[in-house]
């Protein structure tokens, strides 16, 4: 067995692709259209993860855009995605730099939390060792839910 892919339903392709692609920094990698389903499936992969996805097509992300509307509800029931970052300080001041909310600050240089537009919570692991903790991070407090 070998993990493929995780799939999360998208309300608005644009702004799901603004937060994964442009803040997160995930790459789109192929894209499907069914006209008969009335659907787009788009599917992104992270940068250290590009050869693997070309070759196995995995591992990847899903984003499923359903053209009718429907309404989500949760997300977090959906649990998490992770992802392994290479500085979880720098990660998160990018994120916030792009007004995305650190749900969980890393505190203990290892990890934190944010959310998807669509509220899907989303790990944030510092690759190896945790890093030092540190100032502002070490005394943010926690936003919302993760």
């Amino acid at each position: 067995m070998r993990y493929l892919h995780a799939m999360v339903r998208v309300q608005n392709l644009a702004v799901a692709l603004d937060f994964y692609c442009t803040k997160l920094g995930l790459v789109e990698c192929d894209r499907v259209d069914s006209v008969t389903g009335r659907f787009t499936l788009v599917y992104l992969h992270a940068p250290q993860d590009a050869e693997e996805a070309a070759r196995q097509h995995a591992p990847l992300l899903e984003l499923t855009y359903n053209w009718d509307d429907e309404t989500y509800q949760g997300g977090r029931n959906f649990g998490h995605l992770a992802f392994e970052v290479d500085n979880i300080y720098q990660t998160c001041q990018k994120l916030m730099d792009a007004s995305v909310t650190i749900n969980r600050p890393p505190r203990d240089g290892r990890m934190a939390f944010i959310r998807s537009p669509d509220h899907i919570s989303i790990e944030l692991l510092q690759k190896g060792e945790a890093l030092e903790a540190k100032e502002p991070w070490l005394s943010m407090e926690n936003i919302g839910s993760w």
